[in-house]
């Protein structure tokens, strides 16, 4: 089925709020939402818009809010200098080497301007016997002394140990931007693989098949490849897992370690675009990060030509730990696309087929891909480029079943994908799209038996235990205190990944909000008419079991604001957050 309009989620009449009722929240809402983020609402449209950003031309409503501000910024003046931040002693106390240094150097000036802790109680302190934030931490009253020193635990800091891996190195990162990194065997696996391309054309043509062997005798050799690259592939076996899908913002690794706690088979970094790797931008490698718990991780990156993405997939392999790197071919932003990356690639099969073959010939780790039905919704071309790219070298292709002008106003069309897999059986495909129940995937399943697991995305940030529900094959009614403790446990390993000062505690309220942007839309099994809840079918106002549940279902921005502040404390002066993904693809 590819048509698809927003559907009404039947909920019992008794929770549903009447139209009075409806209008006196609606006036609320925006007097809080006034009174929180300090915007102005329009009386036609009731749309937001915040002050001192430029209002988007009405054609440009739809997909990224191009022009969102920062949620929260600290001036230089007001933060700790490094110097300061973590001592321990007198003794430690070390001069600021640059005398220009515009943060703060004295360790009792810095305390009497912080603002007041959220907490007594420091998360990262109680885990590792040491927060690294030291007097710059928003919970230090738990380490820090009053002549500002960060107080150890010994004892916990020897039984900690470092849980994420495939951070950026300095000495790498060095290397990256003063282009001194060697990516000699990169660029000899895709001159070999151009020639050998440019070969099979020529030969194709030519009566003498040795000609262009002739011409070209200088170039590197096959035996000269075997010398530099891996024996053996590692084998990955596909069956029946659950992947989470690779989310742009909201996949992080928090988020990501929500669903690993709720049975998720395979997770996925977030899409890192291949220049910024090579440039060693820390934002971009961070992406790439993995927690402990990440039993079968990759990496997935996104490119437009067969170099840059042989070199990404060589400098992973050799400096991060992997399990598989990924090839987006999806993705649908403007940006990407009209540079000829993500979806845009699926029209450009010479370059693909140089990126796929050197890369897959470099790596010692599985080379996957996630692709879409096509670019043009009246045109499917998936299935033509499918066999080709397991010719090349691919070892396990992602289906969402949308092209990419659909985005999401188009159901997954499961029966294409089953097209697509039943093709080239046995070969893995996963099928994506739709997921949001055991029942959905059940059916998806039945109506794709050739594919071999399914990818969720959206069904995951909506209701992250989905995974347990397909797993059990059971509904779970969550309640709102099970769901409140999921958000507090967010949070806690946002702190652990963003840090607990000012800005890693707003960096990780800035993506706690984009969550609950998605989150919002889950409706509890005990208040639906008829479940299970599909994934295009928008309920109409309702209440909740209780005033948490309530707040919780709201789709206004100022109430997920107000939960963010029940774990992280008051937003700061001048915060304002409007949410990336534009919560209407029903």
């Amino acid at each position: 089925m590819t048509n698809s309009s927003a559907g009404v989620c039947a909920i019992k009449a008794e929770f549903i709020v009447q139209k009075l009722e409806k209008c006196n929240s609606i006036q609320e809402s925006e007097s809080s939402l006034k009174r929180k983020l300090d915007i102005n609402i329009t009386s036609d449209n009731k749309k937001t818009k915040c002050e001192n950003v430029e209002e988007l031309p009405k054609n440009k409503k739809r997909g990224q809010n191009k022009a969102r501000p920062k949620t929260f910024q600290i001036e230089k003046q007001n933060k700790p200098c490094p110097s300061i931040i973590d001592i321990k002693s007198p003794g430690e106390q070390k001069r600021c080497q640059f005398p220009n240094c515009k943060y703060i150097h004295d360790p009792l000036e810095y305390l009497q301007s912080k603002p007041k802790d959220i907490y007594e109680k420091c998360h990262l302190f109680d885990v590792r016997g040491r927060c690294p934030r030291g007097i710059a931490c928003r919970f230090g009253l738990s380490h820090i002394t009053a002549e500002g020193y960060n107080i150890t635990d010994e004892k916990r800091v020897k039984a900690w140990k470092e849980d994420t891996k495939n951070s950026l190195q300095n000495s790498i990162q060095i290397k990256l931007q003063k282009k001194k990194y060697d990516f000699s065997i990169a660029e000899s696996v895709v001159k070999r693989m151009d020639c050998r391309n440019v070969s099979q054309k020529i030969d194709s043509t030519l009566e003498n098949p040795n000609a262009f062997n002739k011409v070209n005798s200088g170039v590197i050799t096959d035996e000269d490849l075997i010398k530099l690259l891996p024996r053996e592939k590692k084998i990955i076996h596909w069956q029946d897992k659950l992947y989470l899908s690779p989310l742009t913002t909201v996949g992080n690794l928090p988020f990501r370690r929500i669903c690993k706690g709720f049975g998720a088979d395979i997770t996925c970094g977030e899409m890192a675009l291949c220049e910024s790797l090579l440039k060693g931008l820390k934002q971009e490698w961070a992406l790439v990060k993995r927690h402990e718990s990440e039993d079968l991780f990759g990496a997935q990156i996104c490119g437009n030509n067969a170099y840059t993405i042989t070199k990404v997939a060589q400098l992973l392999q050799e400096n991060t730990e992997l399990d598989f790197i990924d090839l987006n071919l999806g993705c649908p932003i403007d940006l990407i696309y009209k540079k000829g990356g993500g979806s845009g690639m699926m029209h450009r099969l010479p370059a693909l087929e140089t990126s796929i073959k050197s890369t897959s010939k470099l790596l010692n780790i599985p080379f996957t891909a996630k692709i879409r039905t096509g670019v043009y919704q009246d045109k499917k071309i998936a299935h033509t480029i499918i066999p080709k790219m397991f010719d090349w070298g691919v070892s396990l292709i992602t289906l969402h079943g949308r092209s990419r002008e659909a985005r999401y106003t188009k159901s997954a069309d499961w029966e294409y994908i089953e097209t697509c897999a039943k093709a080239v059986a046995p070969l893995p495909i996963f099928g994506n799209g739709d997921i949001l129940s055991y029942q959905d995937y059940l059916q998806k399943k039945e109506l794709a038996p050739s594919v071999q697991g399914v990818m969720i995305g959206r069904g995951a940030l909506i209701k992250p235990w989905i995974f347990t529900e397909i797993k059990e094959q059971k509904l779970l009614d969550i309640s709102s205190k099970e769901r409140f403790e999921i958000i507090k446990k967010f949070t806690y390993y946002g702190l652990e990944h963003w840090g607990s000062d000012t800005q890693g505690v707003e960096n990780t309220r800035r993506f706690l909000l984009e969550w609950l942007s998605f989150l919002y839309r889950y409706v509890p099994v005990g208040l639906l008419e008829r479940p299970p809840q599909k994934i295009n079918e928008r309920p109409p106002t309702y209440f909740g079991r209780n005033d948490l549940e309530t707040l919780m279902a709201s789709g206004n921005c100022a109430d997920w604001i107000k939960i963010s502040e029940m774990v992280l404390g008051p937003v700061p002066d001048g915060f304002v957050f409007l949410p990336k993904h534009k919560a209407n693809s029903y």
